[in-house]
């Protein structure tokens, strides 16, 4: 798969995509070409019926420090066709997406993390959007999407102090689904793709469809929107196998359909 410079892209066992930004010299910041590879990559990851879940890491100390502001000055825009900053933040994957965090995941940076479905980050990683203390705000994604994923407050306070936490912090907020040892994020976030990438892949993207979609529905609509999405599942091939191979007491064998 792709092997340019700025993002590489690596098939590991059980259908997991690895998507590495490798700008370690320059704090993994998002350019152009970033926004670009990973937009790819994400294509990539949807549109293989071999691949089911991604991760997403930085290569060296840090997850990611944000957008390149030398590029953004010299006239750059690290967005990417309709998926926005990084190619992830305003569309990401259809398949479900892991975030490995080291180091730090700042400004643009959690905002790429955050648009995954699920985190993975070492101790010590410090997570902020300090946006306003360059007269700036945080607008992919991490004003829309932190008040969801903590208590409010707290959200208020990274927003308007700029100042970072640190993933213990994180996780105990519930902010971060694994917590591992300096160096131990990718192996942990490898470790829950284990967990997830034996499940039928139509069963993981219709779930990961109605979570996002449903925090906007109606309450009197809740299942008459779900039925839209689920309904073709239970009448699927796979659905059958699903059945059918609990009864026989064997592994299923999805066919994607």
């Amino acid at each position: 798969m792709n092997e340019s410079s700025e993002v590489l892209t690596e098939r590991r066992d059980g259908g997991v995509l690895l998507i590495t930004i490798n700008r370690p010299d320059q704090r993994n910041a998002v350019n152009a070409a970033v926004a670009e590879g990973i937009g790819e990559a994400l294509e990539a990851l949807d549109a293989d019926p071999e691949l089911t879940l991604g991760i997403l890491t930085g290569a060296g100390k840090g997850f990611c420090a944000g957008m390149d502001l030398k590029g953004f000055a010299a006239g750059q825009r690290p967005w990417y066709a309709d998926r926005g900053f990084a190619g992830i933040t305003q569309r990401a994957a259809d398949k479900p997406l892991i975030a490995a965090v080291e180091g730090f995941a700042l400004a643009g940076g959690l905002e790429v993390a955050i648009a995954c479905d699920l985190i993975v980050a070492s101790k010590g990683t410090r997570l902020g959007i300090p946006e306003v203390k360059r007269s700036l705000v945080a607008a992919a994604g991490g004003l829309l999407r932190l008040p969801r994923l903590l208590p409010r407050a707290i959200a208020f306070e990274l927003a308007l102090t700029g100042d970072p936490i640190l993933a213990e912090r994180a996780y105990e907020l519930g902010m971060i689904n694994r917590l591992t040892e300096p160096g131990g994020a990718l192996d942990g976030a490898l470790e829950l793709a284990a967990q997830i990438t034996p499940n039928s892949p139509l069963g993981l993207a219709g779930s990961k469809r109605i979570l996002n979609e449903s925090q906007d529905w109606p309450v009197a609509e809740f299942f008459e929107r779900q039925q839209a999405i689920s309904g073709p599942i239970f009448d699927s091939e796979d659905a059958k196998e699903g059945a059918t191979a609990f009864a026989e007491k064997r592994a299923p064998v999805w066919k994607g359909r």
